[in-house]
């Protein structure tokens, strides 16, 4: 894995996420996904000394970068953890339960920029994809096992691929003989299963749909959102406690839209999802996609 003591990544939406938290001196807050501590840094500075942060994450990598930015002291938490095993955490710091919850569903650029997992187009290093990599398979051996059924369905599933049947024959039928072993594979790969030979510079890579959707199948995310937030977000926080939450695609959205609109569970603060404003969408590009949904616990 790539180690690097800079963040290169941009935190989304921020002022949108400090107003929704509704934060103030002494409150206990979890970033389940503290990635290089953008959010994170300016919470701590909100809640003070009397407050204490809890910082998660699924990528030891990430979490380094987080160090660096976040102020040394017992208020401030970093633990190598998904935000499903939330509930574990809080249990061993002595807590009965939190405040705040702040999740920010999307990759990181500092993850995009490790080339050693694949995450990128040009990419050399192993097609890895997943945030931790002491679990689970990385997605060249998946690819490498899965029949094309299986690879049609993640592609479809979790890609909204529309030409994952043609995508799906293509890499099983290279599998025997030339297997996708690095990021820049699967990119080229995709690109000559659908017969694309040149692009514009600034149309969107034609493997983008397939790289998120391995990713998704390799970190189980989708799954991790719906179990994150219906049991260990809503588990953990204090009656009258707020959960915001960033997502990237449609099919993270549709996830907490439908649980924050469980009226016996929450009250909802945005009717519509919160979006980046036109200033920030030219100041960084990734926020085009980005939207944040807050609600509050209610029991």
């Amino acid at each position: 894995m790539t180690e690097r003591n800079t963040a290169v990544h941009t935190p989304v939406l921020l002022r949108e996420v400090i107003r929704g938290l509704e934060l103030r001196p002494g409150l206990i807050v979890v970033d389940g996904t503290v990635g290089a501590g953008g959010h994170s840094r300016l919470i701590a500075a909100q809640i003070g000394d009397d407050g204490l942060l809890i910082g998660l994450d699924r990528d030891p990598m990430m979490l380094g970068l987080a160090a660096a930015v976040l102020p040394v002291s017992d208020r401030v938490v970093l633990k190598h953890a998904s935000y499903v095993e939330l509930p574990k955490v809080i249990q061993e710091l002595g807590l009965q339960s939190v405040d705040r919850v702040l999740l920010d569903l999307g990759l990181s650029s500092d993850q995009l920029a490790d080339r050693s997992r694949g995450f990128g187009f040009t990419a050399d290093g192993p097609l890895d994809l997943r945030f931790d990599t002491s679990r689970g398979k990385p997605a060249s051996e998946l690819l490498a096992q899965a029949s094309v059924q299986e690879i049609e369905s993640w592609l479809s599933e979790f890609g909204e691929e529309l030409e994952a049947a043609k995508i799906a024959r293509y890499l099983v039928a290279r599998a025997g003989t030339n297997p996708i072993r690095t990021g820049l594979d699967l990119a080229n790969g995709v690109a000559e299963a659908l017969g694309v030979k040149r692009r514009d510079p600034g149309d969107k890579h034609p493997a983008t749909r397939t790289f998120q959707a391995l990713r998704i199948a390799v970190n189980q995310e989708l799954e991790h959102v719906r179990r994150g937030i219906e049991d260990a977000v809503y588990g953990s926080l204090k009656p009258g406690g707020l959960a915001a939450i960033i997502s990237f695609h449609s099919l993270e959205d549709r996830i907490v839209k439908q649980e924050f609109r469980r009226a016996d569970r929450w009250e909802s603060l945005t009717s519509k999802p919160v979006v980046a404003s036109h200033q920030e969408q030219r100041v960084n590009p990734r926020s085009r996609s980005a939207k944040l949904r807050v609600a509050r616990k209610l029991g």
